[in-house]
């Protein structure tokens, strides 16, 4: 396993149990953002990095018992919590890398990523694979349920201009892993980013 697993795993591990209950009020701000993916009964989605699965039951909603719901998570604990949540009756849960994810190419109508992109060890790759596995006109979004500003905030940091999520870097990048963004919203209550898989 490479270190950024390992990083990953440990940091997420520690903090499953009560993810939760640290971030109580975040349900509206999950059911908005799956909102704007635009998905529809049938459709198929994943949530990659779903911890503890928080966006499954709007996902589920979204899509209809017809569609398919897939959460994608490296770490076990994370799922476990998702588990013992009941939010494994919403989708289908799988501990596995988003970096390397066992679906078919073009399986997929949409992916939703919360707080994924931060943790990605090579982003462009790895939105690269998320756009391998969606069909072409499909969708991302990459959601966090407060804004860069008040996320640095919370963390006792200041924001760098290399900040990944800075519409001015996010743009290239979503456009290099074959991703084209369509809106952008940074705000104190959330961000969202959306994008099309381009043909």
């Amino acid at each position: 396993m490479s270190d950024d697993h390992t990083h990953v795993q440990e940091f997420f591990g520690a903090r499953a149990a009560d993810w939760d209950s640290r971030f109580p009020d975040d349900g509206p701000a999950y059911a908005a953002a799956v909102a704007e993916l635009g998905l529809r009964e049938g459709d198929r989605v994943l949530d990659a990095g779903c911890g503890t699965g928080r966006a499954l039951p709007p996902l589920r909603a979204a899509v209809g018992r017809s569609g398919v719901v897939l959460g994608a998570d490296l770490t076990p604990a994370m799922l476990g919590a998702a588990v013992r949540a009941g939010r494994d009756r919403e989708g289908r849960l799988l501990l596995t890398d988003v970096a390397a994810l066992p679906l078919r190419s073009a399986s997929l109508d949409a992916v939703f990523g919360a707080g994924l992109i931060a943790h990605l060890p090579r982003p462009e790759a790895n939105l690269r694979e998320l756009a391998r596995v969606v069909r072409p006109g499909g969708t991302l979004a990459l959601f966090h349920p407060i804004g860069r500003a008040a996320l640095a905030a919370r963390q006792g940091r200041r924001i760098t201009p290399d900040d990944l999520r800075a519409e001015p870097n996010l743009r290239p990048l979503l456009s290099g892993s074959g991703w084209r963004m369509t809106s952008y919203a940074d705000e104190d209550a959330r961000f969202l980013a959306l994008a099309v898989r381009e043909d």
